[in-house]
């Protein structure tokens, strides 16, 4: 037990270190310069509950799902599926605003790059960053990563330690509870800026593949995922809060003289504790400033390592299930590695610097535009009715009109605007989820009513004659489509009775006519879905790699059997079928999946997936 709670107070560390990214770091300093300690306490409070929050909720959903210790890991294979373009994005941006940060508040203000050359320093700075956390990704995977933060939070530790005993006191006298520049920002700008913080900083974990690896792992290793996350937001808020007061004390010591006004029109002091160690060095000594730098590097390394595990372990899981034949042309290699993205990250990075882009260019896609997404992330999580297919093209639309309807209100300043861009795209994931409750208990109640009106005896009558005239006159289906079987969506279905060849000696189906069963059905399906298929010129073989069954319930001769069949998942190699077979009365008799597997018809070496396949199946899947 003791150790277990060692291994959360660890992973505690590596979450809080993981998640004082550019936004942790360098908008605690904005928010305190804008708003004072309540600014501060504003922004540090609800991004500390979201991660607690995040951990109490993984933790119940990976002890409500079976699958022992890879419960958590089984989940999200089919929970990530219909998010995994913006999960990729989020972690882009998330990457990118840490290097754009890093280098635009740190580097740039210690005049490290100037003179014509401004354009190589700034690129060879990035790429050392860039570099740095690949080279740390690389060495320490997921299970080493808590070791080498713990490491790392040692070092941050005394960083932090030096700066407050250089500092004395840190927390000026009396306590300041607002800015020094308060006038400028009084009114309703605080409300502008506290609801949508409050909104993407609750939700925003729910989209971050690192946050997602961690709970994976921790549930692996047999700990609290909860307490971990408790931990990790304990320490993530002391974090904060000591940036956060470290530049309330700059502001009331040396004023506001580090602000700067932009094209915007807006003031930003991201840099003003950079800015005022760098002008202090002297004075102060060289050891507080150097405190105060590795303190922002190790947070920022923190991140970038555990974003290049994280896309490394996303990017080579979804590789192998990729069926984009434009893909399967390109290496594993350089699909599965991090690096191409950390590649893409520089060059926005540095075209945002070259621009004259600050911090809260990037924020805007967190108050806005991944809120819809995380909040659907959310409700799939724990709310049944919302496992519906994702609407991608109108969460999309959603998403990017919310993004510009927030973007517009803050740079006109306009509060309103500013909220309506956030609370826009949880109301519309709200009516997506009422909309489909709605109708999931009107479709219940309507089969209710049906079933409780034929009971009357009169309807029970007439549906008796009708069923005896239409017993009485078997017509041949004029559709050979429907005597080959037919869609009901993407499932396959096809309907037969069960006779006297398919019993046992007490007249029960025997259970190998099942597989009998499924096997017909597939073939059926084979010839709707590839009609040109002919075995004399194919030049590739479709062959059984595994078989599952399920048996449920019995069914005995002349019951109507009813086999559905679609294509559930496939890979560069594999491609899943998912099977379910019913009985007379539609009760399900059993369940179960097949691995199919594509030989070269001279030799049979195995082959990816032939475009053929691709094209035949994709429209069913």
């Amino acid at each position: 037990m003791n150790f277990r709670w060692l291994n959360a107070l660890l992973w505690g560390n590596s979450v809080a270190l993981s998640w004082m990214w550019g936004l942790g770091l360098f908008f605690s300093v904005q928010m305190t310069f804008m708003f004072g300690l309540q600014g501060l306490l504003m922004f540090a409070i609800p991004n500390a509950l979201g991660l607690m929050l995040f951990g109490f909720l993984t933790h119940r959903v990976a002890e409500s799902h079976s699958g022992g210790q890879e419960s958590l890991a089984i989940f999200f294979d089919k929970f990530s599926r219909p998010f995994r373009l913006i999960l990729y994005i989020y972690q882009i941006v998330a990457l990118t605003l840490t290097v754009f940060a890093l280098v635009n508040y740190l580097f740039i203000p210690l005049k490290l790059a100037t003179g014509p050359l401004l354009g190589i320093y700034l690129c060879l700075i990035v790429f050392v960053i860039l570099a740095a956390g690949c080279l740390f990704g690389e060495e320490f995977g997921i299970q080493k990563i808590k070791l080498s933060h713990a490491m790392l939070g040692g070092l941050l530790v005394g960083c932090v330690a030096v700066i407050l005993i250089g500092l004395d006191p840190l927390v000026p006298a009396p306590f300041a509870w607002t800015s020094p520049f308060q006038d400028e920002w009084r009114g309703a700008r605080f409300f502008g800026y506290a609801i949508p913080l409050v909104i993407g900083l609750l939700v925003g974990p729910w989209l971050d593949l690192q946050h997602w690896q961690r709970a994976i792992q921790i549930h692996r290793e047999k700990t609290s995922i909860r307490a971990s996350y408790f931990f990790g937001g304990s320490i993530f808020f002391l974090m904060l809060l000591f940036h956060g007061c470290l530049a309330l004390w700059v502001m009331t010591e040396h004023g506001g003289q580090f602000a700067v006004s932009k094209l915007d029109g807006f003031k930003y002091a991201h840099d003003l504790v950079t800015q005022y160690f760098h002008q202090n060095y002297k004075t102060l000594g060289g050891v507080m400033a150097l405190a105060y730098f590795s303190f922002l590097a190790i947070c920022a390394l923190t991140t970038l390592d555990s974003g290049y595990i994280a896309l490394k372990w996303f990017l080579g899981k979804n590789v192998e299930k990729s069926e984009n034949m434009l893909i399967s042309l390109i290496p594993k290699q350089i699909l599965g590695s991090p690096i191409p993205t950390f590649l893409l990250v520089g060059l926005i990075t540095l075209g945002s610097l070259l621009a004259g882009l600050e911090l809260e260019y990037f924020m805007v896609f967190y108050a806005s535009f991944f809120v819809g997404y995380a909040a659907l992330a959310i409700a799939r999580c724990f709310v049944p009715n919302s496992q519906q297919p994702l609407p991608q093209i109108r969460m999309f639309s959603m998403a990017s009109m919310s993004l510009a309807i927030f973007a517009f209100g803050y740079l006109k300043s306009d509060t309103a605007l500013l909220v309506l861009g956030s609370i826009l795209p949880l109301a519309y994931v709200m009516w997506l989820v009422f909309n489909a409750d709605l109708l999931r208990v009107v479709t219940e109640r309507a089969g209710e009513v049906i079933e409780a009106a034929a009971e009357i005896p009169a309807l029970k009558a007439i549906a008796k004659t009708v069923h005896v005239a239409a017993a009485s006159d078997v017509v041949a289906p004029h559709d050979h489509h429907a005597l080959g079987g037919h869609f009901e969506g993407k499932w396959f279905v096809y309907s037969m009775i069960a006779t006297y060849q398919d019993t046992n000696s007490v007249g029960n189906v025997y259970f190998g006519m099942y597989g009998l069963f499924v096997g017909k059905t597939r073939e059926l399906f084979f010839n709707v879905a590839m009609p040109d298929f002919d075995l004399k010129t194919t030049k590739f073989y479709i062959l059984t790699r595994s078989f599952e069954h399920k048996f449920v319930r019995e069914a005995r001769e002349f019951d109507t059997i009813t086999v559905k069949i679609k294509v559930a998942d496939f890979n560069r190699k594999f491609c899943t079928l998912e099977h379910q077979i019913f009985g007379s009365n539609n009760e399900l008799l059993g369940k179960g999946k097949q691995s199919l597997l594509f030989v070269a018809s001279k030799d049979y070496a195995l082959l990816d997936i032939p475009s053929e396949v691709y094209t035949a199946f994709m429209k069913y899947t």
